[in-house]
């Protein structure tokens, strides 16, 4: 058989047949199972993240569920002036387009206040030292108490009345008050009493030797 009988159809009519049935055949199972990946993986199927921010979490919950998605707290941080347990932020962000059934990751309001250590700015720091280390490190300040002592040196640091140790917690954005010294000592005052009492004596010996004169 020449090369060009080989490749004639009415020679070898049932090869081609038999070629053209398994190209046919191929382009059917490849058509099936790109189908069958759309079908399995929802293509073309997708939901927009919906703005849950500000809600609860049950509230959130229940408006994913409508919406046939999933969601799930990862995180929690502090914001003092949003109520405990509403959502923050959310992954994927709002507004974007995801798969039904995903999985949406929420960030929340931390339930209870989370606590920090007050700086160690007792008995040796500045007053402008101290206020600058504390209000850095997210307290406020109430106004300055003052004592006998170094001028502007911060002596105490104390929450609600209590004087507090060095590393203590207490609640983040909580009010302190700096003890400060207004720049007189005691032996000031001291010397202050002692000088009137040194007035008082020549007057005592004066009146005593009049009497004795007489």
């Amino acid at each position: 058989m020449t090369f060009k009988e080989f490749f004639s159809f009415r020679v070898n009519k049932a090869f081609w047949i038999n070629i053209l049935v398994m190209v046919v055949l191929a382009i059917a199972i490849g058509f099936g199972v790109m189908k069958w990946l759309d079908v399995y993986t929802h293509h073309g199927e997708a939901v927009v993240v919906p703005d849950v921010k500000g809600m609860t979490v049950d509230e959130a919950t229940r408006l994913f569920h409508n919406s046939k998605l999933e969601c799930v707290v990862s995180d929690s941080t502090y914001v003092k002036k949003q109520p405990a347990g509403v959502i923050l932020d959310v992954t994927p962000a709002v507004g974007q387009r995801v798969k039904e059934g995903r999985t949406i990751y929420l960030t929340i309001n931390t339930l209870s206040i989370p606590l920090r250590t007050v700086p160690d700015v007792a008995d040796n720091s500045s007053l402008r030292q101290a206020q600058a280390r504390v209000l850095a490190a997210g307290f406020k300040l109430n106004e300055e108490e003052w004592i006998s002592g170094e001028k502007e040196w911060v002596y105490e640091v104390k929450y609600k009345g209590r004087s507090l140790v060095a590393g203590e917690e207490i609640p983040l954005g909580a009010t302190l008050t700096l003890v400060v010294g207004d720049g007189t000592s005691e032996l000031e005052s001291d010397s202050l009493g002692t000088d009137s009492l040194d007035l008082i004596i020549p007057e005592t010996s004066a009146s005593q030797e009049e009497d004795s004169w007489f």
